[in-house]
């Protein structure tokens, strides 16, 4: 099984209608259309799906090493709403050990405005998959 195949898997990525475009050994992109179902109710997109975003990226980029990863430990900043269009995250690899790594996921909109920015730490499980 190869990280695409493992991510395949998510069924509430699926559900959301996330899409993973690109993953390398310690990144990733992906995206998602904001529908009307993913906004809440002041009509901007829920904060939990991007969140999902975020971390369905960080998931992708932290298992692109082979190893099962899980994140333990996340935080976002939402710096400017979405009600429309597609939102793409980017996920970099900013340190990783053989129990631990640490990423930085960019949420932006078609037009490259940054709607949030997620910063999680995922655990190495030592198991391959």
């Amino acid at each position: 099984m190869n990280v695409r195949e493992l991510l395949g898997r998510d069924r509430f990525a699926k559900l959301l209608g996330i899409e993973l475009l690109d993953v390398s050994e310690g990144t990733a992109t992906s995206k998602m259309e904001i529908r009307d179902e993913h906004l809440n109710g002041v009509d901007i997109a829920q904060g939990g799906a991007i969140f999902t975003l975020a971390d369905f990226t960080l998931a992708a980029a932290a298992n692109s090493h082979g190893t099962i990863a899980v994140v333990i430990n996340a935080s976002i900043n939402f710096i400017k709403a979405a009600s429309q269009g597609i939102l793409f995250a980017k996920a970099i690899e900013l340190s990783r050990t053989s129990k631990i790594a640490t990423y930085i996921v960019n949420i932006t909109n078609t037009e490259g405005v940054l709607i949030a920015e997620y910063h999680g730490t995922a655990y190495r499980r030592g198991e391959s998959f």
